[in-house]
């Protein structure tokens, strides 16, 4: 049976969890390729074997897990290492995500992919785009509370993210998150009957 894959991004801080809650709040299916990754890179994650063997036991963190702060601050140093690691995780996160949506017993399936716009291969999974959208200022002021991470950095991290304008250039639909939650709810709510139509219309056709 066809499924119908709603994508989701935004940038660092746009708020894209709140919003992925609130689509599963009202019956949507969500897969998370960040939680995803957080799978494979914790101890025993199926791809530490592969993390080790390639970058060394300096990734580990006392638990045995990625010490993502570490790996962090290597790739930004290093791009190689940041394709050699991407080498490692996103085929298994790409594999992952496509069997979890076709499980999915729900009408229609959230994939929330961070980098959505930076990779094609998910877009061309998708049948919708919608991208959680905040002004820059307020997405680092987001972070600096939430990570503690120093401006500096949270720029950083922005920097080898698509813009504002390229995630906004491919969206279907935008959540504005720059304000209260209620504000929110009511976008979501919208966009949730629009994919239960849509849905519906493409599980007509394929029957």
């Amino acid at each position: 049976m066809s499924r119908f894959i709603v994508g989701l991004t935004g940038g660092i801080g746009s708020g894209k969890s709140t919003v992925a809650d609130l689509f599963v709040e009202l019956g949507a299916a969500l897969v998370d390729t960040d939680a995803i990754a957080h799978e494979l890179t914790a101890a025993g994650g199926a791809a530490m074997p592969a993390l080790s063997a390639e970058f060394g036991n300096q990734i580990l963190g006392k638990d045995g897990a990625m010490d993502r702060s570490a790996v962090r601050q290597r790739v930004f140093a290093d791009p190689s290492a940041r394709v050699r690691l991407e080498g490692i995780l996103h085929p298994l996160i790409r594999q992952i995500s496509a069997e979890r949506c076709a499980a999915a017993a729900t009408p229609y399936v959230i994939l929330a992919v961070p980098l959505l716009v930076e990779s094609g291969t998910y877009r061309e999974r998708c049948d919708r785009i919608v991208v959680v959208d905040c002004p820059e200022s307020l997405q680092i002021e987001r972070v600096v509370a939430r990570n503690g991470l120093s401006v500096d950095a949270v720029k950083a991290i922005m920097a080898a993210q698509a813009t504002r304008e390229q995630r906004l250039s491919v969206a279907n639909d935008v959540v504005v998150n720059d304000g209260a939650r209620t504000k929110i709810y009511d976008q979501v709510k919208a966009l949730h009957l629009e994919y239960l139509a849509l849905a519906g219309k493409l599980l007509k056709a394929s029957c």
